[in-house]
């Protein structure tokens, strides 16, 4: 028996365990010949699959040298099976060289840039050295490489298309290079027509003779095959290629041996023992081989005709579509379906890219549909009984679990809590099926690993598609429950925007302790309760919450001792300690008000230390007389918590619901923490679920019955409005019906009548709801926010109202009317879509269709949309992936390349922001708290207003030493401290509000505001890019699609919704609807900015001329024009016959001098200088011509309208400021006019605010415009996240859209981009420049499995191994 040597050593040497290796980059690059033949393992040459003893041929394309064929076979090679085979290549060698498909368009340029004899480069000697050493620049970027070599390939193109070229090496005369047609095939053809003389003549005399010179082929068009091209190529210098930028040798391009890919990659699956079904791929390369063999025949024949050489095509039509199968220029076979290339493996949805790298299937996943449950926590999910036992987790056996687990493995599968099998330190497993249950389970040692069911508390994962942000999958805790559905509370249904209709969610088990804890701590819900794209609340009450809190809190509300304890019991099942507060009522009997109970939920015993102060304006708010008494307002519709006591208000949605940043849940979370807001949310569900079952709570029919009162007052409001609509007609039609600001007579109309119609449905409604009992349920949930609006109710009662199709009134269908049941030309209410009937009462036959017409209009809208705004999130989320926030607060991509210094200018987490517009406190609310948990005590002393501020400053020094507040958030804190002083100073002020405030008030106020500022800084490694990308997408989903009118002027329409996001980051060179809106210098002056208007407005001679005459007398012959001066005067122009004069001459395509044109005092004449007989078709031509001629104003400028300007901020003693709105293009010019304000005027297209003011202004266009159209649907979204994409757009000098062409600019990884669009082109070139990819961005980590370095990836955690030394306590031995 042979035994182990080992090496001996004296000491024994230290080896490091570095782990499994990790892949640090990939080299792209192009195989030649050589290297091809060296890493495969057997030539390839036949083409058969199989023997009759179901063998595979040797050197036959499924050769077991390459990998086992099939599962039963192993490989030849390296004796692996079927799973842990890699796989081996193989080659293919073709008799003739031909185009390797993916490079054709490389092939192409490097030809354009090379003799076609000596293979020298046409540039001239200075150009080249010039290029080269650009080049060679090793600061130089790839992108800029492969820009410089397009600019080389494109001079030798132009220098071709001008003239020959004459090589300076050998003397050839070089023609142009071009693709052969697509008919032709696949080849390159090189065009010499331009050459005369020589060898080109003897030619055409050779064939004169022949009948092929009278066909229209062209003897100069020299076709180039590979075979020359090789050649060409080998004769190239390494220097030329490095100009070209090609990494390796070019004539790798050209294919003459080929690699036959592993059967790993192309399995042969057999069809009941007998036929095999074989991949497409080697189908292919079936072809390739029988085409090749064909031509190897050919070749070995003496004598060869050029119509043999035919197969070499078919040859190169076969390689080509083997690599691409869509390539242009091969016919496909028409009659079965085509066999899809390696490219087409790649690339696409479902090609390797996004389907099976970037994302993959997974096990121990469980979907079914949801049901809600209001006795679960929002931090649990209930799971079926059957799902628990069939998903597991892997539990380690230790002496804590021992006994638990041995009870899971007896029970076994089925029984639950079970376990499915064991497995032990020795990487053997058991299945748990069968009677040995019982002994496995008492062999179960310290170290097995045991898959049990799923059990209570375990942390899974719950997702909704489709995933929009980072709340659509957060983890919960299990409870397994009976039943088949999985369920949770409803609470939480708005981060996943689920309902209960049907929808079904997914849910994922994390398998090791780690995914569990990160899963907990990063994901779970009670950390995710605000949404970063603006720090709204996101989980919190819905639907029947709100109408519970709504009902349980109004005045007239009272509990006897019985009652209030029932409810108080239902918020805790029973189990809390609850001290009832004093009641509202002693005698004669103890009564508690439904207000109350909020302060038992809020605190239900006195150990509890949550005191909460807020106030709130609810929807049903109004003012009173003195606006100093919210809490006595007549709805008691101002809710004021005070140290968690209720004092007045009824609760609805602003304090209980969602998307708010100063409700009870918001400050619970902010004032306390998310445990606080939870379990507060927890009571509220299961108090409310309990209430409202026993009160009741339902609709019916009688519900929306108007009264009589009601249906006459509906009658005569409809009437009133029918009779002035039908006044407007009459006007209109008559023609006095005086105009809107920039509209004709129709759309005036338009815009009257629709106006009336608007307001005859508000007047209904406000009639409606005034109407109804208080008790009315429709009325309930309107006013608590739970669901519906005042318009559905009155459309309910009263009247449905005019419906839209596209933003105006029903269309034409027929001949000049809507419906055949109106008259001709009608412009009434009910023949243009208003609906005067109540869904109570039914609409008519015509009602019903134009209703159906403004029905369809909205659901091809969503499905519309949903396309768009998914495609739009994903290239926002490609392009922004990799962006991190560093632990230097710089923000960086992947590559280390930075884009903001600060995040957001400040740093601060958007999800944590608290006041408005992202501002990071709300001092107000704030301070209010102090008041109420610091009142003043004897020993306070109220402070003066310049105390305050001497106060104010010491404590800023004294609490923030480090200095970590901006200065921006100690300005916005030292102003709302000077307004205190204000308010404290002034007698009634005091009277009212008794404000004073004292010195510790300001003490603990200045020391919470710094401490909770430094909270809320965002930690380092944020992966803001995909917060950021996110919190744009997702909002795109709720917006409309349509245009939206723009302020002030009904008559400008102006692209909104998601088209026009689309336009921002796609940075379009030309938008849909171009707006520069331009401040005046003299904003006051109507007639100062007439004047402008019209120095900006195109005119055209047409519209200033009264008339443009032939006029043709025996001795001359002209054109007169005669200008109106009326018109002239009142639209404010500067055009006199002789400005006429010189915008006809600059006119470039009419050719006329400065004599043919006479200047008269109203007019001119023009007499074109021509021969006779022309005259009368020039006059007439010119007549035709002169009415487009630009006389005055901006040629890209569409029209101008002078409008209000509505900023409230620039007014001036409240006088009216007017500024004008330029569609149109060309900013310089409009800023350049006089009268303008040229410093504060602005334009909505991104690309040309660049050209005109910079990259600068660029980006601050793109957040303003962001801004504008989110703001415009009523989306909040932090401004930080719009710089941070304003950024992106514009941090490499340009502005980049977010799209193909951007995205590639931006210098991303050849993995990112190929698993973006364009997958070949990408991966192709990155082969040719020999490009590195360093694998640190997003995409690529995910790629290859690496962790990616952003979140908790950013830092490594090193551990001490070594045991510490023992410590001995006493003290120290004087003597040792």
């Amino acid at each position: 028996m042979e035994t182990k040597m080992e090496i001996e050593f004296t000491k024994q040497p230290y080896i490091e365990d570095v782990g499994p290796l990790k892949i640090k980059s990939i080299n792209f690059s192009v195989l030649s010949d050589l290297e091809i033949m060296k890493a495969a393992e057997v030539q390839v040459w036949k083409n058969n699959y199989y023997d009759n003893n179901l063998k595979p041929h040797e050197n036959g394309l499924l050769d077991a040298r390459m990998g086992p064929p099939n599962k039963k076979s192993i490989c030849a090679t390296c004796d692996g099976n079927f799973q842990n085979c890699p796989g081996h290549y193989g080659y293919l060698k073709l008799d003739l060289p031909v185009y390797n498909v993916g490079f054709f368009n490389f092939i192409l340029d490097i030809l354009k840039c090379i003799c076609k004899r000596c293979s020298n480069m046409l540039l001239d000697e200075k150009l080249y050295e010039d290029h080269l050493r650009k080049m060679r620049n090793p600061k130089m970027e790839p992108l800029k490489k492969t820009e410089l070599a397009k600019a080389v390939v494109k001079k030798c193109s132009t220098m071709a298309s001008q003239r020959i070229i004459t090589c300076k090496k050998c003397g050839y005369l070089n023609g142009m290079v071009k693709k052969i047609a697509a008919q032709m095939g696949i080849g390159i053809s090189h065009d010499r027509s331009k050459i005369h003389g020589g060898e080109v003549d003897e030619c055409k005399s050779a064939i004169s003779h022949t009948k092929e010179s009278t066909r229209a082929i062209n003897p100069l068009t020299y076709v180039l095959d590979p075979n020359l091209v090789l050649g060409l190529f080998k004769g190239m210098s390494d220097k030329d290629c490095e100009l070209l930028y090609i990494a390796h040798r070019p004539e790798n391009l050209i294919t003459m041996c080929m690699l036959v890919p592993p059967l790993s990659i192309r399995p042969s699956v057999m069809i009941g023992g007998t036929r095999s079904n074989e991949n497409d791929i080697t189908e292919r390369l079936k072809l390739i081989i029988q085409n090749n063999a064909c031509l190897h025949r050919i070749l070995s024949q003496p004598t060869t005709s050029p119509k043999n050489m035919q197969v070499w095509d078919t040859v190169q039509s076969e390689v080509a579509k083997y690599i691409n199968s869509e390539v242009r220029g091969v016919q496909n076979q028409p009659d079965n379906t085509p066999l899809s290339g390696l490219l087409q493996r790649l690339k696409g949805k479902q090609g390797r890219f996004r389907a099976n790298l970037s994302g993959k299937r997974v096990e121990y996943t469980g979907r079914t549909v949801i049901s809600p449950d209001p006795n679960l926590k929002i931090t649990e999910v209930g799971i079926p009984i059957l799902m628990a036992r069939i998903l597991t987790f892997p539990e380690c056996v230790s002496r804590h679990n021992i006994e638990k687990l041995r009870q899971c493995v007896r029970n076994g599968p089925n029984k639950y809590p079970g376990a499915r099998n064991v497995r032990y330190s020795d990487g053997s497993s058991r299945t748990l099926v069968g009677d040995y249950r019982k002994r496995i389970a008492d062999e179960l040692t310290i170290g097995c690993i045991v898959d049990r069911h799923l059990e209570e508390g375990d942390a899974v994962l719950f997702n909704r598609q489709p995933s929009l942000h980072r709340m659509s999958i957060m983890c919960h805790r299990a409870r397994i429950m009976p039943w088949r559905t999985l369920r949770f509370n409803e609470s939480v249904c708005n981060p996943y925007n689920a309902d209960f209709d049907g929808d079904e969610m997914n849910m994922h088990v994390p398998q090791t302790e780690e995914a569990r804890t990160e899963a907990i701590t990063l994901m779970g819900v009670q950390n995710n309760l605000c949404t970063p794209k603006n720090g709204e609340i996101l989980v919190a009450s819905t639907q029947d919450f709100l109408t519970t809190s709504f009902l349980i809190t109004r005045k007239d509300t009272f509990y006897d001792r019985a009652a209030f304890s029932l409810i108080c019991s239902y918020m805790g099942d029973g189990m809390d300690a609850i001290d009832l507060p004093t009641p509202t009522i002693l005698k004669p009997i103890e009564l508690w008000t439904g207000k109350q109970l909020f302060s038992v939920l809020l605190r239900p015993n006195a150990s509890v230390r949550v005191y909460v102060t807020l106030n709130v304006k609810e929807k049903n708010f109004k003012k009173g007389q003195h606006g100093f008494d919210e809490t006595m307002c007549v709805n008691d519709g101002w809710v004021y918590f005070r140290n968690s006591e209720l004092i007045s208000g009824q609760l609805g949605k602003a304090t209980l619901g969602n998307g708010n940043k100063d409700g009870l849940y918001s400050i619970l979370l902010r004032d306390y923490n998310s445990h606080a807001a939870a379990v507060c949310m927890n009571r509220l569900a299961k108090l409310s679920a309990r209430w409202i079952g026993i009160h009741g709570f339902s609709i019916g029919i009688d519900d929306v019955q108007p009264g009589e009162e009601l249906n006459k007052e509906r009658k005569d409001s409809i009437q009133f409005g029918y009779d002035q609509c039908h006044r407007k007609i009459e006007e209109f039609n008559r023609g006095n019906l005086q105009l809107k600001a920039g509209l004709d007579g129709a759309k005036s109309l338009e815009a009257e009548i629709t106006g009336i119609l608007n307001t005859i449905r508000e007047a209904t409604g406000k009639a409606c709801m005034s109407g109804l009992h208080w008790r009315n349920s429709p009325l309930i949930m309107s006013q608590c926010g739970s669901k519906g609006s005042p318009i559905n109710i009155s459309q309910m009662v009263a009247c449905v109202g005019q419906q839209t199709v596209n933003g105006h009134r029903a269309p034409d269908g027929f001949i000049d009317r809507s419906l055949p049941h109106f008259p001709r030309m009608s412009k009434s209410p009910a023949a243009k879509g208003f609906v005067a009937n109540s869904f109570y009462s039914g609409l008519t036959a015509t009602e019903f269709f134009f209703h159906t017409m403004g029905g369809r209009e909205g659901l091809v809208d969503t499905a519309v949309k949903t396309a768009s705004t998914g495609y739009m999130s994903r290239r926002l989320m490609k392009a922004l992936e990799d962006l991190l926030v560093h632990y230097d607060n710089t923000v960086r991509n992947a590559s280390g390349c930075i884009l903001q210094f600060t995040y957001g200018d400040d740093g601060m987490d958007p999800a944590l922001m608290e006041g408005k517009d992202g501002a990071p406190l709300n001092f107000d609310r704030l301070f209010l708290k102090i008041q109420a948990t610091c009142p003043p005590r004897s020993h306070h002393s109220y402070l003066s207003s310049e105390e305050l501020s001497q106060k104010f400053e010491e404590e800023l020094v004294r609490h923030d030493k480090s200095r970590v507040c901006t200065d921006a958030f100690v300005k916005s804190l030292r102003e709302f401290v000077s307004v205190l002083g204000v308010k404290s100073a002034s007698p009634p002020q005091v009277l009212y509000k008794a404000s004073g405030v004292t010195d510790k008030q300001l003490e603990v106020f200045v020391k919470i505001c710094v401490s909770r500022y430094r909270e809320k800084k965002i930690e380092a490694g944020t992966a803001i890019g995909t917060i950021g990308a996110q919190s744009i997408g997702e909002p795109g989903t709720q917006m409309t699609l349509k245009t939206f009118h723009f302020a002030g002027v009904a008559s400008m329409n102006i692209t909104q919704g998601v088209p026009r996001i689309n336009e921002i980051i796609n940075a379009s060179k030309n938008i849909s609807t171009p707006v520069i809106s331009a401040e005046l210098e003299n904003p006051l002056e109507l007639t100062s900015a007439r004047w402008v208007k019209g120095r900006i407005e195109k005119t055209t001679l047409g519209q200033v001329a009264e008339s443009i005459e032939v006029l043709m007398t025996s001795t001359s012959a002209s054109v007169r024009i005669i200008l109106d001066k009326k018109i002239i005067e009142e639209a404010c122009l500067s055009i006199s016959p002789w400005s006429v004069k010189n915008s006809i001459l600059k006119t470039p395509r009419i050719k006329l001098n400065d004599n043919d044109i006479r200047v008269l005092d109203t007019g001119l004449d023009i007499t074109p200088v021509v021969d006779k007989s022309r005259t009368h078709f020039n006059l007439h031509n010119l007549k035709n011509v002169l009415p487009n001629i630009i006389v005055n104003g901006i040629k890209t400028v569409e029209r101008v309208v002078v409008a209000e300007d509505m900023d409230k901020n620039k007014q001036i003693d409240g006088k009216t400021r007017w500024k004008l709105f330029v569609e149109g293009t060309n900013l310089l010019a409009v800023m350049g006019t006089p009268g303008i304000n040229g410093r504060t005027t602005t334009s909505n297209n991104v690309v040309e605010v660049s050209k005109t003011l910079g990259i600068e202004a660029a980006r601050t266009t793109i957040i303003d415009e962001i801004g504008t159209v989110m703001g415009n649907h009523g989306m909040s979204i932090d401004i930080r996240h719009m710089m941070l994409l304003a950024d992106v757009m514009t941090y490499r000098g340009e502005v980049l859209g977010i799209q193909r062409t951007g995205i590639q600019k931006m210098d991303k990884s050849v993995l990112m981009q190929a698993s973006f669009e364009r997958t070949g082109d990408h991966l192709f070139s990155a082969a040719i420049s020999g490009k590195v990819d360093n694998i640190e961005g997003v995409t690529e980590c995910v790629i290859m499995g690496i962790p990616m370095k952003l979140g908790t990836g950013i830092l490594k955690v090193l551990q001490r191994t070594d045991d510490l030394p023992k410590l001995k306590y006493g003290a120290d031995p004087i003597i040792s």
